[in-house]
C-alpha cells in the first residue's frame, strides 16, 4: 500500500466534500428556549415574550429574506468598539435603537439543551460557533468584554480588539 505524504493528504481532505456538523441536543435536559417563547417577524426580527426584547435573526452582516427564510450575506466579525459604532447605526426592520446586548441579555437566548451551536436554530439562524459580543466589559480589565460562544454556550472575556460575531438586541416593550 502507497503512504501519502502529509502535504498530499491536506490537497487530497481540501478536495473532498464538507458535512456541516448537526446541532447535538440532550432530550434530559429541560429546554430553556422553546420556539413558544418567540414570535418570529417577517422583518428579519424575533420578539422574546418573555424578556420583552427583540433579536436579529440572523448575525450582524447578514440579511434576511423573508421569501426563503433564511440569512443571505457574510456574518462580519468585528472589534467591540466596531461592535459598538455598528449596533448605533443600525436601522433594521426600521427601528434605530439597536444596541450590544449587555451579557445577560446575550445569555438568556442561550439553549442549555443543545451544543453546536447552543441556540435554538428554528428561532435564530445561521448562529456561528463562535464567540459573540457583549457590551459587557471586564471589572478588573476594562481592556475585556464578556463573550459568549454558542459552539456550546460558554462564556468569557476576550480582548476588545478581537475579531468576534455580534447578533443585535432591542427593547420591544
Amino acid at each position: 500500500m502507497r503512504k501519502l505524504s502529509f502535504y498530499a493528504s491536506v490537497a487530497l481532505l481540501a478536495t473532498q466534500p464538507t458535512f456541516a456538523m448537526a446541532q447535538v441536543c440532550y432530550d434530559a435536559v429541560t429546554q430553556t428556549t422553546p420556539d413558544s417563547r418567540f414570535v418570529i417577524n417577517e422583518n428579519g426580527t424575533v420578539s422574546d415574550v418573555e424578556t420583552g426584547l427583540m433579536w436579529q435573526r440572523c448575525s450582524f452582516g447578514q440579511t434576511y429574506n423573508s421569501a426563503t427564510a433564511t440569512c443571505e450575506g457574510t456574518s462580519q466579525q468585528l472589534t467591540w468598539g466596531e461592535a459598538l459604532r455598528g449596533a448605533k447605526n443600525t436601522r433594521l426592520a426600521g427601528f434605530s435603537d439597536w444596541h450590544v446586548p449587555n451579557v445577560k441579555e446575550l445569555a438568556s437566548i442561550l439553549e442549555h439543551r443543545c451544543v453546536q451551536p447552543s441556540i435554538n436554530e428554528s428561532v435564530f439562524l445561521a448562529t456561528k460557533l463562535q464567540n459573540y459580543w457583549s457590551s459587557t466589559s471586564g471589572k478588573e480589565r476594562t481592556d475585556l468584554a464578556w463573550v459568549y460562544q454558542f459552539d456550546k454556550g460558554i462564556n468569557s472575556l476576550h480582548a476588545k480588539e478581537s475579531d468576534v460575531f455580534l447578533r443585535l438586541v432591542r427593547y420591544e416593550k
